[in-house]
Order: C-alpha cells, then structure tokens, then sequence
C-alpha cells in the first residue's frame, strides 16, 4: 500500500542535500539487503544540484557507486550530446567525476531517428537486467525512481493529454508530446508504482500554483499525470523548497 509524505526545505540547495543523504543512506541500506542499488534518474534544474552534490561533496563519497544501477525514467529524442539531453545534465554533473563505473548506466538511445525504436530498445534493457526476481506484479522493481513535476503536473515525460497516459502494459513508451512536436521517451505508470520509493523533487516559484491545485484543490479528485503515481507497495516523498510550497496549509508540509 502506497505510504505519502511531504518536506519543506527553506531553499533548493538545502533539498539537494536532504535529497543527497536520504538516497545515500538508502543505497547503503539497499546493497545489504540483496547486492546492488537500482535507480531512476530525472531531469531538471532540481534534480542537478543533487546530482552535483553527490558527485562532488565529500560528505557522501561512500555511496556505494560500483554496487549503484542508472537509468534514465525518461528522456528526450535527441542524441546524447545535444543540450536537451538529459544523459548529458546527468554527464555533466554526477558522471562528471568518474566515480561511477560507466557499465553502471544505463541511458536511452535517444539518438535514434525512430523514437519508438529507441524505447522498444530501452525497454529490452529493463527486461533484461530486471529478471523475474527483480521484479513486482510483472514490472521492474526499482529501489529508487527520482521525479520532478511541471507547472503543467506533468511528471517523467507523462504530459496531461498525452497517449501515454493509458499505457498500463509497457515499461517504456515513445509518447507523443503535441505542444513540443516530437516525442518523449519515458516510462510508464506501472513502472513509476512498481518502484519501493518514488521522490518528487520540486522547487522554484513556477511550481507554486500547480502544487496546492495537486495537493489541495484537486487532491482526492485527481486530474494531472504526477497524481497517479501511487507506488503499489512502496513511499512516495515529495521534497519541495518553501517557494514551491508556499501555497499550501500548514498540515500539507
């Protein structure tokens, strides 16, 4: 059964770094248990500074990185060099410094000309490295799956209107994204709800209006993507700086 709780942080920084010593203990905790630590990387501003943090902070240079699994919960359908990338944010800031083995990530082959091939492939990978064993009511069972969410309450690259919305047997899909006019690779709700732990990372002042509308307004009547992640038998933390927060009643933070 899906557990939900939500943090204020007075800055994005400060985020960060809750975010930074939650995952490194949960790594540790995870490499006990059986072997390794599987997690989904996100996009974004926020998402950055954490993975900077990790990469180049002394205070958490014992993440047990050769024991680590990165992939990506969505991508954009451009070649891994291109601005928009998403593997090249995560290049730049956590990769940066080598402290994870390059057979350790596993990223999108968003490159390819056909959007949908470059998932089909992506989702061989999942089912491969993710064997029965490593899996929760026919979906890979993700340690951690890392999410931010638009102004619009998109999450991942699951767009309010968007086909991807209704996927309930993939694990990766190529979704049509009208307002960009092009694809975006991603994974899908059953994927999202299989994980043990989901984080929605949110920050900034573009957030504000479209948290208290998720969190209040339309709370028990869900109408946005970020909604309808609701892990099956898992947590979903939402982490949010008091700017993004700013908006919501006191027993909601």
């Amino acid at each position: 059964m899906s557990e939900e709780s939500r943090h204020v942080y007075p800055t994005a920084e400060e985020l960060a770094a809750a975010a930074a010593f939650d995952l490194t203990a949960l790594a540790q905790r995870s490499v006990v248990a059986h072997g390794l630590f599987t997690l989904a990387l996100a996009g974004g501003s926020t998402p950055r500074l954490l993975y900077s943090l990790l990469a180049n902070d002394p205070a958490y240079r014992n993440f047990p990185w050769d024991k680590t699994q990165l992939f990506f919960g969505d991508e954009r359908h451009v070649p891994p060099n291109h601005p928009d990338s998403n593997y090249l944010m995560v290049k730049n800031t956590l990769l940066s410094t080598g402290l994870v083995p390059e057979a350790n990530v596993h990223r999108v082959r968003g490159e390819l000309p056909d959007a949908d091939q470059a998932a089909a492939d992506y989702d061989i990978e999942l089912h491969t490295f993710f064997t029965e064993d490593r899996r929760f009511n026919g979906f890979p069972r993700f340690d951690v799956i890392l999410l931010g969410m638009g102004p619009d309450g998109h999450t991942a690259s699951l767009f309010p209107g968007s086909k991807g919305l209704e996927e309930t047997e993939r694990w990766v899909i190529a979704n049509p994204v009208e307002q960009f006019k092009r694809h975006r690779i991603t994974f899908t709700f059953p994927v999202l709800n299989a994980a043990r732990v989901v984080y929605l990372l949110v920050a900034g002042p573009d957030k504000t209006n479209m948290l208290r509308e998720v969190c209040v307004e339309y709370r028990h009547r869900p109408r946005y993507p970020v909604q309808f992640v609701q892990p099956v038998d898992g947590q979903k933390i939402w982490l949010m700086d008091k700017v993004a927060a700013q908006k919501l009643p006191p027993l909601l933070t």
